[in-house]
């Protein structure tokens, strides 16, 4: 009984890490200063692929902007509640990775290229966006929140 005991709360807790080892979750974004606290992006998966949508702004003076230099069916929407993530999948051959997706920066309109990648034990992300090669591109680390 003892054994079977240390079992499950070993399968217990293998899978509570596994779990914090994925992007799904809710996210404080953090700007590229590495400083400035922007916005609450949760992140959740949907027929395999990983989506974001921004649930809180920080600034008040952005809290009621809409994407005017979107270039896509975004254009003109509220940022609060937008989609920023798109269609993200765990890459076959790295598992703490997943891409093949997109960001849009809704600031600038622009979309670019994304991967994410948790690190330190699921607490932290790194999320890179670039155009072509992920070489050409900038990160951010983003906060867990839950």
């Amino acid at each position: 009984m003892k054994a079977l005991l240390t079992a499950l709360s070993l399968a217990l807790v293998a899978s509570l890490a596994h779990a914090q080892n994925t992007p799904v979750g809710l996210w404080k974004t953090i700007d590229d200063d590495g400083k400035t606290e922007k916005s609450v992006v949760r992140i959740f998966e949907e027929g395999g692929a990983v989506f974001g949508r921004i649930e809180q702004i920080f600034a008040e003076k952005d809290r009621n902007a809409n994407c005017e230099k979107c270039s896509d069916e975004r254009k003109g929407k509220p940022v609060l509640g937008m989609i920023i993530i798109r269609n993200l999948k765990q890459d076959s051959g790295d598992q703490t990775l997943w891409s093949g997706g997109d960001i849009l920066d809704p600031n600038d309109g622009e979309v670019y290229k994304t991967r994410l990648r948790p690190i330190e034990g699921g607490k932290r992300l790194e999320v890179r966006g670039y155009i072509g090669a992920p070489l050409f591109g900038r990160t951010q680390t983003w906060v867990r929140i839950q």
